[in-house]
């Protein structure tokens, strides 16, 4: 059995059932332990009664510590501060289990997981790197390694680096470069040095995100399945994809249209995917449009993105969140 952990609300609750039901087809033995970071989210989420998904509320999570940080925290902020309390809280309540695997919400998974835990093996610690192509090297001062996918085995090396990564979240989560911090991320940069069993996952199908699919070669094989430099797409992150209120998508944020079309295959399983599970919620709340964003406001964006100079859309963050 494989455990997994991560959390959504209900503005990300089609995407997180979509990545849901993409695990559960292609790793038939995982348990998942969603925090439901709202009652809606939880609610449908046990009407969708998914076998393999348990799902935990804030308040079953959330200890003195939290909560005194709480108020001084964006929700994204907060979200990330609870990406290593998660499985941290998971572990400590559950006492059988081995080891867990943090995973967001907004990943997609094409085939068998198995290569990644062949990879993986005993490690105590398991992270993966952004892989950012050349043109993209200066994202990595933000943090080398992405959370979207880390693991912790309960032995005294995954313990002591899970129950750091808590402290430090706790202590400091910000959406801000600050030296050797950057919101949850940046703090992983150390673990190599600082642990001795740490695995970096290698597999090319593992990983692949808007950020770095400009250096692959995606095919299909004989049996339709999609190939990334000729090894199996696991997983996808779809970072900044937007479900629109007119029914359409919108797929690559303007930072990275400059990787190329992105793989059509791809995207248009995960876009199937999210109108089966948004038809599948609306049976249950007519009318749930949660996490869909006015079409107009989100091609501006997409079009400042890619127009207007970094320092000027940097200065732009800092003067809308000032407001």
């Amino acid at each position: 059995m494989h455990h997994f952990c991560t959390l959504f609300d209900r503005n990300y609750l089609v995407k997180g059932v979509a990545m849901l039901r993409s695990l559960q087809r292609h790793c038939p033995t995982a348990r998942v332990h969603v925090l439901c970071m709202d009652e809606e989210t939880r609610e449908i989420l046990q009407e969708l009664a998914m076998p393999h998904v348990s799902c935990l509320s804030l308040a079953e999570v959330e200890d003195p510590e939290l909560l005194a940080v709480k108020p001084t925290r964006s929700i994204a902020e907060y979200c990330w501060t609870l990406s290593p309390c998660l499985p941290w809280h998971v572990l400590q309540r559950n006492p059988e289990i081995d080891a867990i695997t943090y995973i967001d919400a907004d990943l997609y998974f094409y085939s068998s997981l198995q290569p990644l835990f062949d990879e993986i093996g005993a490690a105590s610690i398991v992270i993966i790197e952004h892989r950012f192509p050349p043109p993209l090297k200066h994202l990595e001062v933000r943090g080398r390694y992405c959370v979207e996918w880390v693991g912790f085995r309960r032995d005294e090396e995954g313990m002591a680096c899970l129950a750091r990564w808590r402290e430090q979240c706790i202590d400091w989560c910000f959406y801000r470069l600050e030296a050797d911090r950057m919101g949850d991320q940046k703090y992983l940069d150390r673990w190599p040095q600082d642990f001795r069993s740490v695995h970096v996952l290698q597999h090319p199908g593992g990983g692949v995100a808007p950020w770095n699919f400009g250096q692959y070669d995606f095919r299909q094989d004989d049996s339709g399945a999609i190939t990334v430099d000729a090894a199996p797409l696991i997983f996808y992150h779809f970072h900044q994809f937007q479900m629109l209120s007119n029914g359409r998508f919108n797929r690559i944020s303007g930072a990275y249209t400059g990787m190329g079309r992105e793989p059509e295959r791809v995207y248009a399983e995960y876009e199937q995917a999210l109108r089966r599970v948004l038809a599948e919620v609306r049976q249950r709340r007519a009318g749930f449009s949660a996490g869909m964003k006015p079409a107009l406001r989100v091609y501006a964006q997409r079009l400042v993105q890619l127009l207007l100079p970094a320092p000027v859309k940097e200065w732009l963050k800092k003067f809308i969140r000032a407001v």
